[in-house]
């Protein structure tokens, strides 16, 4: 057989060899902007031919701070397609910790939205390694006492836009670096290869996966700085899909417009983000008719909002699992051929789960005893690998535990059914230990986000001297049910559970505190309640 490497170079070719005419539609602060895909490799063209007269080499960082939109696209390709390596970097992380990324990564250049360069600005003394930073605006450069700030639009304007690619680049070179938001201490970084990076955007490809086609118009609402938008960028250019890019600080109207206006047959978030569209679509009126899959990742999904999205819209809604160490892609929630006659509420518990393992990878759930049983009771921690799993972090000691004998220890706990269908019942460092059993916070979670007057809830655990643990629920109530009482919540938890798993109490909260990516932050919030506690 004919051996070749699998280079990113070659997806934005294909887009524009064979899809000239697609559409990117990019929501900037101009405005909504169109470019063909003809047009956007010409730009990548130049984009990449500009970096290379710059002086950036195979292996060098260059990172970004940007939102979802064409010339991040354009730096998706551009960078690695010249053998460097784009590091996205996630612009709602704290100062200290953008500083300690772009330093550990040795980034050399900086892309960086307008409205996001006062980030820069108030760090900038502060990068070791960082020789210049291209400002993305559609306006004149910010006035600023930084060195070296240049236009990205002037910038590229004087590339070559018939600039021949490398060829001599190895697949197993590296092409992308994110590191994961983390609860505590410094941020770890991953790093993907163009071989890691083309077989996981395959894999979305897969039917049974996403089953991401030509004709589908993509709108990733999850951030091209969180990894990699989850590879929709990658795989969308490479089959010529068009692509919805929301822009900077959309809101849930943004969205659905986007969705009505541009036919989005696929978007995918976390949780938070469809709550909040589930919303808006209740208060006005949008066509929704053209989504074909809401995907849903970063925590588990409420069965109530699956319902929801289902029954109300006819909106089918992919459950999917992975994280920044997976690429992320692990797995999908789809019912197999005989289960689609199962009753409704036995579709939709299956629905709920985090689903399949994705062809390409291999899996094993470990408790204390070795391999747990695939009876959906037995818990354990998941472990991963495959070829576009992380072996490492980058130039950190800290993979030690996490990277141990070619497995990834995710740190997630769950349970395996017969079908061999996941189900995620915490973090390891989440479950709560009550009187020698175990309770997982997040089917408590799930449960009380299908109360009708609950707009978010998330369990935590608190010292108990006779039990060791025991569960509070905090909750945020939905405008209009702020007469729901401590009370009702337990009494609609206690048909559900056992005696011994329902929350001791429920805090009322405004908010619950969340990660830069729209996680639930349990860190802060067991802070939270700690102090809640001490001033009772």
């Amino acid at each position: 057989m004919m051996k070749g490497n699998l280079l990113i170079s070659s997806m934005i070719e294909r887009a524009e060899r064979f899809y000239p005419k697609k559409e990117v539609v990019s929501r900037t602060s101009a405005g909504v902007q169109r470019f063909t895909y003809k047009e956007i490799g010409k730009r990548t063209r130049k984009l990449a031919s500009k970096l290379k007269e710059f002086g950036i080499e195979r292996g060098d960082r260059v990172g970004t701070l940007a939102w979802n939109h064409h010339r991040h696209l354009e730096l998706y390709f551009a960078i690695p397609s010249i053998g460097s390596v784009l590091h996205t970097i996630n612009i709602r992380l704290s100062p200290e910790h953008i500083i300690y990324i772009i330093n550990h990564a040795e980034d050399e250049l900086i892309f960086v939205d307008e409205d996001v360069f006062p980030l820069i600005e108030a760090v900038h003394d502060k990068l070791k390694t960082v020789k210049a930073y291209i400002v993305m605006t559609d306006n004149e450069l910010p006035d600023t006492s930084v060195d070296n700030v240049y236009s990205y639009e002037e910038w590229i304007s004087a590339g070559d836009e018939n600039f021949e690619y490398p060829k001599d680049i190895e697949e197993t070179e590296p092409a992308g670096m994110c590191f994961t938001s983390a609860t505590t201490g410094n941020p770890k970084g991953v790093v993907y290869t163009h071989r890691s990076t083309v077989l996981h955007s395959m894999s979305l490809a897969f039917a049974d996966s996403l089953g991401t086609t030509e004709s589908d118009s993509i709108m990733p609402v999850v951030p091209m700085f969180h990894v990699n938008a989850w590879g929709m960028p990658y795989v969308a250019t490479w089959l010529g899909s068009t692509q919805v890019m929301p822009g900077p600080r959309f809101t849930p109207k943004v969205l659905a417009e986007l969705i009505q206006d541009e036919k989005v047959t696929v978007t995918a978030g976390v949780p938070t983000i469809w709550l909040v569209l589930l919303k808006e679509l209740e208060e006005n009126e949008y066509n929704t008719e053209s989504l074909r899959a809401v995907v849903c990742g970063g925590s588990a999904a409420p069965l109530g909002m699956i319902k929801t999205f289902e029954k109300k819209y006819n909106v089918p809604f992919l459950h999917a699992y992975g994280m920044t160490e997976t690429s992320p892609l692990a797995t999908v929630s789809r019912l197999k051929s005989y289960q689609e006659d199962l009753p409704e509420e036995e579709r939709f518990e299956i629905r709920a789960k985090q689903g399949l393992l994705v062809p390409g990878l291999e899996m094993k759930v470990v408790g204390s005893q070795g391999e747990v049983a695939w009876d959906g009771q037995d818990m354990g921690e998941l472990l991963l690998r495959g070829p576009w799993i992380a072996d490492d972090y980058f130039k950190d000691d800290r993979g030690e535990e996490t990277f141990v004998e070619g497995w990834l220890h995710t740190g997630d706990v769950c349970t395996v059914d017969e079908e061999g269908v996941i189900k995620i019942v915490d973090r390891t460092k989440d479950l709560i230990k009550s009187g020698g059993e175990w309770i997982s916070s997040v089917d408590l979670e799930n449960a009380l986000m299908a109360h009708e007057g609950v707009f978010e809830a998330s369990v935590v655990a608190i010292p108990d001297p006779e039990w060791q643990e025991r569960p509070v629920a905090c909750v945020v109530l939905k405008e209009g049910h702020e007469t729901v009482s401590k009370d009702d919540i337990l009494d609609y938890l206690r048909p559900q559970f056992a005696k011994w798993w329902l929350p001791d109490d429920v805090i009322f909260m405004e908010e619950i505190p969340k990660t830069s990516v729209g996680k639930f932050l349990k860190r802060a919030l067991r802070d939270k309640v700690k102090e809640h506690y001490e001033t009772v």
